[in-house]
């Protein structure tokens, strides 16, 4: 399955979530979308819940289905904490999110694209490959011939308050994951025991 490359604000509004962090997906129409939108009162069945909690997460870090499934076999494979949680740190790892949480993209598709295009170095070497697991300490910085890029300049200047969990200095355009985030620090919309449920049943 490849990954989802349309509307996100469509997406946000059949999940019930901002995929783009904002609010604004869901301030006008925040009912699902389609002629019978604003009237649906269905239902969802147990598993209907468990598919839904995992589109939302998928959706969310902007992964395709073997992607996702794949990094949760390797979150189960973690033998301390928890696997639900375990999963949301694999996935808050990733470098194209580590971007997106330093503030040097608004969102994490942008920053998946500023990763894919080689303007993202780790340690001083260039990283193209969005999944790279970014450690505890490592530096991720803009690249010199990058650094005047306008998207990037302006994502900065955008940027309110970041996550406790990254250092970033503004002027060098880099920044570090200083520690493994808490698990109230991140995507407090999800409830992970229902993803784990749902890839228990097909594993």
């Amino acid at each position: 399955m490849s990954r989802y490359t349309g509307p996100s604000w469509k997406i946000s509004r059949r999940l019930g979530i901002s995929l783009s962090g904002t609010g604004k997906e869901l301030a006008r129409r925040p009912y699902v979308p389609g002629q019978h939108g604003p009237n649906n009162r269905s239902k969802l069945s147990e598993y209907g819940l468990q598919l839904a909690e995992k589109q939302k997460l998928r959706h969310t870090y902007g992964m395709n289905e073997r992607q996702f499934r794949n990094l949760f076999v390797q979150a189960s494979k973690i033998k301390e904490g928890t696997l639900g949680y375990n999963f949301m740190v694999l996935l808050e790892r990733r470098l194209d999110n580590v971007v997106y949480r330093l503030g040097l993209a608004t969102t994490r598709r942008q920053a998946r694209q500023l990763v894919n295009h080689g303007h993202v170095t780790v340690d001083g070497k260039r990283v193209d490959i969005p999944s790279f697991r970014v450690e505890v300490g490592q530096v991720i910085s803009i690249r010199e011939k990058s650094r005047n890029v306008s998207v990037i300049k302006e994502a900065v200047e955008a940027t309110i308050a970041r996550p406790t969990f990254v250092s970033f200095d503004a002027d060098k355009l880099e920044g570090t994951l200083v520690r493994i985030p808490e698990r109230d620090e991140i995507n407090q919309e999800i409830e992970e025991a229902l993803i784990v449920e749902y890839y228990n049943k097909q594993m």
